[in-house]
This record gives structure tokens, C-alpha cells and sequence, in this order.
């Protein structure tokens, strides 16, 4: 199985764990089509200094989706991801080159980039996890895919994810998944899968409504579902309630329901999980993770909350 496509085995969803999306109808509707044939994208190789050289075209896709991204972060991301993003002080009008990245995460929680294809193999994602690596693809999406992306690009990567490996829980969270899924069965990894979707892709955090926030990278890459996922549910969006055709639904995570959760990734989330606070990421590292995932797997998965895609 190819990074991260995480595709639940009862339904034929195709793409990976970037799902980047623009303009969306407030009924949020499925994505283009993910199996429209197209040039594959291949990440850029660094020099000899270890230099990754980008186009013009490039570094000015990355500024365009930094911009847009930005007018719709502020009061729906989570202060960690926020403090992180200030610490990484990623540039708007360039694509970042890794060590830069790196030198923010080693002096805050050990962890690294690691440059990588656009996608590569579950086994070795999680070697990369369990050895405190994000792996990274080295390359940006077209002007054609600027609003839907099946593979996870460069400003997913970085963008959506790299803030919070500055926060020790979100860190630690994503080491211990990297050691589980390196020991676990093909089958085990199903459901493992369902574990990163609900909380370190489409992950959100507040018990309390109102101060309810994103920190799932899925999400912060996402324009379109950084203004649904909260759509409903937060004082923040400042809208009326006959504006809104169809919300998400929000449930407080419980780690066996998580794994029992079947997903679509061509699809705006029908359904998202709510921890307490980033810190109850460290709570789930400690729990008996395989033992619930060995209970999932003996009971099953819900029925899907989302449309069956026709084969």
C-alpha cells in the first residue's frame, strides 16, 4: 500500500492523506474525480550542498496557496499549531528548504524532515516515524491541481503538519505510531490507518465548543475544510444557522470507535474526532493501543457515514 493511502478497505476511494481542496458548496460535495489519468509528479533531488532547486512557477504556487491559507487560519487553528508556525517563519514568497525546517524541529522536539518520493511504502513511512522523521515530498502541485491534490505535496507537508511536530505530544504521538505500525499485520495497519486519519490528518481539539480548534494537517492544508470542519460548531465563523445547508458532525474521540470508523479521501469529512487538549495525544500513547485494535478488528466497522462509491 502505498503513503499514506489510506483507503478502508469496504469502500474504493482513491488518493492519499493530502486532501487539498479550495472552493467547496456548503453542502460540501465530493471531490474532482481522483482517478482522472495525469503526469505524475516526481520530487526534485537536492545538489551536492543539498540544495533543492524549484522553479519560478513553483515558489509562486507555494506563495499563492500560503496567502490563501492564511486568511483562513487565524481562529480555527490551534495555539500550538499557531506557535509553530510563528517558530518555523516559513517564507511567503519561496518554498522552504528542508534544513531550514530542520533546524526549527531539532531545537524543539528532535525530530527531521526526510525528503522522499511522492509516495512511498507503509513500511518505510513508518521507519521514518519511528526513527523521529517526517518524510516530505519534494515537490508542488500544478496550477491544474491547485484545489485537489492526490498525492501529499510539499505545502501539505510542510504547511499542514511541521508546525505542531514543535509540540512534544503531537511528537511523541507520532513516534509511538511509527514503532506500532512497524510490528504490526498487514490488517493491524488497516486499522492503525483509521487511528492517524481522526486525529493527526483530520484531527480537532476543545471539549468546549466555543473554543474548539483544528490541529489535523488534512484539515490546516485544506482552504475548504478549514471553514467546514468547524462549520456549526464554533462562535468563531460568524455565521447564521439558515446559511448553513450541512454541517460535520463532531464526536469526542474514543479509541475503538476511531478504529471502527471507515474514511473516504476523495471526500470532504462527514465526521471528525475531538480530543480534550493536544496533551491527551501523550494519553493515547500510553493506552493499550493493539489490544483495542486487536477489539476493532473482532467487531468491525461502522456502516459509513458518507456515500459508497460506485466501483
Amino acid at each position: 500500500m502505498e503513503r499514506l493511502s489510506h483507503i478502508d478497505p469496504l469502500n474504493t476511494a482513491i488518493g492519499t492523506h493530502s486532501v487539498a481542496t479550495n472552493k467547496q458548496s456548503d453542502d460540501a460535495p465530493n471531490r474532482p474525480n481522483a482517478t482522472n489519468k495525469k503526469q505524475p509528479y516526481i520530487s526534485h533531488q537536492p545538489d551536492n550542498n543539498g540544495h533543492i532547486h524549484y522553479s519560478d512557477d513553483e515558489h509562486a504556487m507555494w506563495q499563492a496557496l500560503l496567502a490563501r491559507q492564511a486568511q483562513h487560519i487565524p481562529n480555527r487553528a490551534c495555539p500550538a499549531y499557531l506557535e509553530g508556525l510563528n517558530k518555523l517563519n516559513l517564507p511567503t514568497t519561496r518554498i522552504p528548504q528542508l534544513r531550514d525546517i530542520d533546524e526549527v524541529l531539532q531545537a524543539t522536539t528532535g525530530w527531521q524532515t526526510a525528503a522522499v518520493p511522492a509516495l512511498i511504502s507503509f513500511g518505510k513511512f513508518f521507519k521514518l516515524l519511528a526513527n523521529k522523521s517526517f518524510p516530505v515530498a519534494t515537490f508542488i502541485r500544478r496550477l491544474d491541481d491547485m484545489d485537489y491534490i492526490e498525492e501529499p505535496d510539499i505545502f501539505h507537508e510542510i504547511v499542514g503538519h511541521c508546525p505542531l511536530f514543535t509540540h512534544p505530544a503531537f511528537a511523541t504521538f507520532n513516534e509511538m505510531y511509527g514503532k506500532l505500525g512497524l510490528n504490526a499485520s498487514k490488517e493491524e495497519r488497516w486499522f492503525l490507518a483509521r487511528l492517524y486519519w481522526f486525529t493527526i490528518e483530520f484531527g480537532l481539539v476543545g471539549s468546549r465548543v466555543e473554543n474548539r480548534r483544528i490541529y489535523g494537517g488534512g484539515i490546516l492544508s485544506s482552504p475548504s475544510e478549514t471553514l467546514y470542519a468547524l462549520r456549526g460548531h464554533s462562535d468563531q465563523q460568524g455565521e447564521s444557522p439558515h446559511q448553513v445547508e450541512r454541517q460535520p458532525e463532531h464526536r469526542a474521540f474514543d479509541l475503538l470507535d476511531v478504529l471502527r470508523t471507515p474514511y473516504r479521501i476523495d471526500h470532504i469529512q462527514p465526521v471528525y474526532y475531538v480530543i480534550d487538549d493536544l496533551d491527551t495525544l501523550f494519553d493515547i500513547v500510553d493506552s493499550d493501543i493493539m489490544g483495542v485494535v486487536k477489539k476493532a478488528m473482532s467487531m468491525g466497522l461502522f456502516e459509513p457515514s458518507y456515500p459508497i462509491k460506485n466501483a
